[in-house]
């Protein structure tokens, strides 16, 4: 037991760690801070061409998200930091983590926003349409707010997922948590700080689980 705690509950390791690990916090909530609005910028486009009236604008859309979720993302993202620069494109590591995440997450949040924009009666459409309102403005004012609603606790789960997934943006060497824990590791010989992190990781996404678990029972609630 004394050696399972020395290898991987050690206190004095982790405090000594402390200031490298607190820094790839930092680093980790601004990368979650990017890339998750990214996500829903990329989402909502590809949920809007994906319902468009023309055809080929959402054959487009589908092929699009189907080439984005079946890619892993830690290929797309290696791709674009050590595969660009030999066309003479270098975007640097920040720019690889925010364009993988626009084109990875984007195609997922797209198609919950998708089912989302799909479980809103018709009838609101035509309702507001009737009123007056342009169809980009029934789209912001009334489809979406309803299909956002509808799908919360997907998009939070999905939310989840991008910050757990910010942790690949350490191939890049982007300092994040866990490629500082790393870095600790391989100074101290010991797992503590790795298990730090994952501690840290698991009270920073630990409320949205909450919520969304809640929410999940709300809509079940709702059904009966």
């Amino acid at each position: 037991m004394d050696e399972f705690v020395s290898a991987f509950l050690n206190w004095d390791i982790v405090r000594e760690a402390s200031p490298i690990l607190w820094r790839g916090l930092w680093q980790t909530l601004l990368l979650s801070v990017m890339v998750v609005p990214l996500g829903l910028i990329g989402g909502v486009i590809l949920a809007l061409l994906s319902t468009a009236p023309i055809r080929s604008v959402r054959l487009l859309a589908a092929g699009w998200v189907d080439l984005f979720r079946a890619i892993p993302p830690l290929v797309l993202l290696v791709f674009l930091y050590a595969g660009l620069p030999f066309a003479g494109l270098d975007i640097g590591a920040w720019g690889a983590v925010a364009v993988g995440f626009f084109l990875n997450t984007g195609a997922y949040y797209g198609e919950v926003l998708r089912a989302g924009i799909g479980s809103v009666s018709p009838g609101q459409t035509e309702a507001a349409r009737s009123t007056g309102l342009t169809q980009a403005q029934t789209m912001t004012h009334v489809v979406l707010p309803q299909a956002v609603r509808n799908v919360m606790p997907d998009l939070i789960s999905n939310t989840v997922e991008v910050v757990k997934l910010t942790s690949i943006a350490s191939v890049v060497a982007l300092p994040e948590l866990l490629f500082q824990a790393r870095q600790a590791q391989n100074v101290t010989y010991n797992a503590s700080p790795i298990v730090a992190a994952a501690v840290a990781y698991f009270l920073l996404l630990w409320p949205l689980v909450r919520l969304m678990s809640r929410l999940e029972n709300k809509a079940m609630a709702g059904r009966r």
